[in-house]
């Protein structure tokens, strides 16, 4: 095996790119804006990049991984790096959910703020819940026996098939509590701490806490999940005035319906800025510092380079499997939970105990995954013939499957999308494996070939605009679009074929002159001689001959100097060059046409979905056919693109296909997970609209990236106009011996009544506030 390395990280700001400062909970502006609850795909790039700096700051100072969830707590409330974390942060630690060891809990998300049961004692231990496991009980603690049919069982599940229904929806966790997470004030000290964990009556010696959760309907963290716990069990705490930014602020409203939809979107672009952070690394919703990460990984000592590699080890290596009568070897399938492995590696005990415990876990999942996407083809280690899939994400910090032979598991899918075949295999009288085609079977349904769906807004797409009349030329703007590259030709606005006639041009030859700074073109590029062609809407020249440089969506400038018979056509050069889905862009463009004309399957040659694998099906409908924001941005209706694929409902296992294409999109970043609402007419919207119902959308996202110019020319940077920008208003924190003035307070009420309070607010003490303001950048 190959030795192991975590990946560089990857830049996403060239040198010149400013220094963005970490923000400071109180001091500085919210983090959180409007626009992220309201419209998350329309983010300004800056607005995002500040709260990723954020976000990666807090990453750096906690010691245990970044949840989605613990991250906009992060953001939401005011976590302060350095030591502070929570302690000015706006709670009822009233309000908090006791958590008691072994007993039978409502479940809490990761991300929930919880006090924790010590007897009676006289300081109670107030925790942030930052990581959590299935912990099933028919495991045994000490041995490393692990029953093939707990991988993906439900919750309540007491053996093969068997879920009570006195126990149906009850799942034994164990939860990772932090307790430094508020701070030193609410900080157990240490003697009493290190006391209550000897006993380990009430927390194990590890710091963490073993209970049987209950679910209403499902067994999982999801961003819905964690989204209800806000609204009911921390709704005091999420609608408190001294938050930096209340909900009701960001979201426009107070109630339940627009404060869950501006929840989901918030939760939508945390996750999006720790995806896309060059510092942090991602194992399922855990971030982690890619520094600390290595840091470990070099480490001669406990789970460090060797263990790591003895663990890939056990997961890739065959399974030893029975001989048959005439030599071929039978099926074998080995399930190995990550949390008893770690165990199992001297001296790693004081990697395993606090959130530490989290890190280990996620890292050696992480290298795992690592090792399957370098070594193998989608998890097929094909000289040995051993398929390995994570089959369970939450059991025992996960759990892996290790099948030979491999090449002959039926539909693998996705090798890190939980599949739970132990659970399936042990509950089904028939294998999912077959070694040999059934001799017959029922009659399947046909293979659906894939079509393309009508683009709702081809005639509103790329219009041209800037027309511009004067004595001497006509101008105007418009984007290339395919139909253009492919047919040869450039459309003509309609008012300027009339005054070509009047210059004798009807039907004759004119001269194309092309103008492409910081491009090449070859000499009979850049000057033809073309036709036009006059027609109903207008005309067209063709026979142009469009440069490889020139692609759908690039802006040409057309200029028609008056009386001649050249047309000419310029380009405009960016003042920083970026990458798009490894394209190099360096002219202006319009990204609207760029993400509809420029998905898989168009080209110069051909505008098709046929030859596409169901990746590239799952995009190019995406790009096509899902709602179109001016940056870009597009949001399908996830319960429509099986339609949008195969204009029809096809068989189950396209369908299925479709969707692990989909959710490993996802998970690989190239598309993202969004919602939405759907009108009593069924017309999706985004963003969420008051009183529909609420949908999931899938979104393509162009990401412009800054690219090193090709050409290594410098061009001069030319000074840009300030633009405005409106700054909410939000609490600061006062030097000592201040006091906020009269009018401060007057504001604060008002701010507090909009709130939703009557009588308002008092401001905190040691604050101020400031109001809604306009400043420039």
């Amino acid at each position: 095996m190959s030795a192991l390395t975590f990946p560089p990280p990857t830049a996403h700001c060239s040198e010149e790119s400013p220094v963005v400062p970490v923000w400071r909970p109180y001091e500085d502006a919210p983090v959180l804006t409007p626009i992220m609850a309201r419209a998350p795909a329309e983010t300004p790039p800056a607005d995002l990049l500040r709260l990723r700096r954020y976000l990666e700051a807090v990453a750096h100072d906690r010691s245990g991984p970044l949840h989605t969830a613990t991250a906009f707590n992060g953001a939401y409330f005011g976590y302060e790096p350095g030591g502070e974390g929570y302690g000015n942060g706006a709670f009822d630690l009233d309000v908090f959910p006791v958590l008691t060891r072994g007993a039978e809990i409502t479940a809490v998300p990761v991300g929930a703020m919880v006090r924790i049961d010590t007897g009676g004692s006289a300081k109670l231990l107030y925790a942030e819940i930052v990581y959590k496991e299935g912990r099933h009980p028919a495991v045994p603690g000490d041995e490393p026996v692990f029953p093939d049919w707990v991988s993906g069982a439900p919750a309540g599940a007491s053996g093969p098939g068997r879920v009570p229904e006195d126990r149906a929806g009850t799942r034994r966790e164990l939860l990772v509590p932090d307790l430094d997470a508020f701070g030193p004030a609410l900080r157990m000290e240490e003697p009493k701490l290190r006391a209550l964990l000897h006993r380990g009556k009430w927390l194990n010696t590890d710091a963490h806490l073993l209970v049987d959760a209950r679910y209403a309907d499902h067994a999982t963290d999801t961003a819905e999940a964690f989204t209800e716990h806000l609204l009911t069990v921390q709704r005091e705490s999420l609608l408190h005035p001294y938050v930096p930014l209340s909900i009701a602020h960001l979201a426009g409203g107070t109630d339940t319906e627009t404060l869950r939809a501006g929840l989901l979107n918030l939760l939508s672009v945390i996750r999006h800025a720790l995806r896309s952070s060059g510092s942090l690394r991602l194992w399922q919703e855990y971030a982690l510092p890619r520094v600390r990460l290595a840091q470990q990984l070099d480490s001669d000592g406990a789970l460090g380079r060797d263990d790591m590699m003895a663990l890939s080890r056990s997961v890739t290596n065959a399974p030893a499997g029975r001989r048959r009568r005439h030599g071929m070897a039978s099926s074998t399938t080995r399930y190995l939970p990550i949390a008893p492995a770690l165990r199992a590696f001297d001296g790693a005990a004081p990697l395993l105990s606090g959130v530490r415990y989290a890190v280990s876990v996620c890292q050696a999942n992480l290298v795992i995954a690592d090792c399957l996407h370098s070594e193998s083809e989608d998890g097929l280690f094909v000289e040995d013939d051993v398929l390995v899939t994570l089959d369970d994400a939450s059991e025992q910090g996960g759990v892996w499957r290790t099948h030979r032979p491999g090449a002959a598991q039926t539909d693998p899918g996705d090798p890190l999308t939980p599949a739970g075949r132990g659970w399936l295999e042990a509950c089904s009288p028939c294998p999912p494996v077959r070694m040999e085609p059934a001799p017959q079977g029922p009659v399947t349904a046909p293979v659906l070939e894939a079509v393309d769906a009508p683009v709702p807004d081809a005639d509103q797409l790329g219009l041209p605009d800037s027309l511009r009349i004067n004595d001497s030329e006509i101008t105007w703007r418009l984007p290339l679009r395919l139909a253009h590259v492919m047919e040869d030709r450039l459309p003509l606005r309609h008012l300027v074929v009339p005054h070509l006639h009047d210059y004798g041009l009807r039907g004759g030859t004119v001269r194309l002159e092309l103008f492409h700074p910081g491009g090449e073109l070859d000499p009979e590029e850049a000057v033809q001689d073309v036709t036009l062609v006059s027609h109903d809407e207008g005309g067209d020249l063709t026979g142009v001959a469009w440069p490889v440089d020139f692609f759908p969506g690039l802006y040409l400038t057309v200029q028609w100097p008056k009386g001649g018979r050249v047309v000419r056509l310029f380009t405009t050069e960016l003042e920083q060059p970026v990458e798009i889905d490894d394209r190099y862009i360096g002219h202006a463009y319009d990204p609207a046409v760029l993400t509809r004309e420029l998905a898989p399957g168009s080209d110069r040659q051909a505008d098709s979905p046929a030859g596409l694998d169901v990746r590239g099906l799952v995009t190019r409908a995406v790009r096509r056919c899902g709602l179109l924001t001016p940056d870009g941005h597009a949001l399908l209706d996830r319960a429509a693109l099986q339609r949008a694929v195969y204009g029809a409902v096809p068989p189950p296992a396209q369908a299925d296909a479709l969707e692990r294409a989909t959710d490993r999109l996802i998970s690989e970043r190239r598309l993202y997970a969004a919602t939405g609402s759907r009108d009593a007419q069924g017309v999706p919207h985004h963003p969420v609209r008051e009183g529909e119902t609420l949908i999931p959308l899938v979104g393509y996202d162009p990401a412009p990236s800054p690219a090193a110019r090709r050409n290594g020319r410098v061009v001069p940077r030319a000074r840009q106009p300030q633009r405005e920008y409106f700054v909410h208003g939000f609490l600061r924190r006062l030097p000592p011996g201040q006091e906020p003035s009269e009018d401060r307070r007057v504001a604060y009420r008002d701010y507090a009544r909009m709130l939703g309070k009557a009588d308002g607010w008092e401001l905190p003490a040691h604050y101020t506030f400031v109001t809604g303001h306009a400043r420039s950048r």
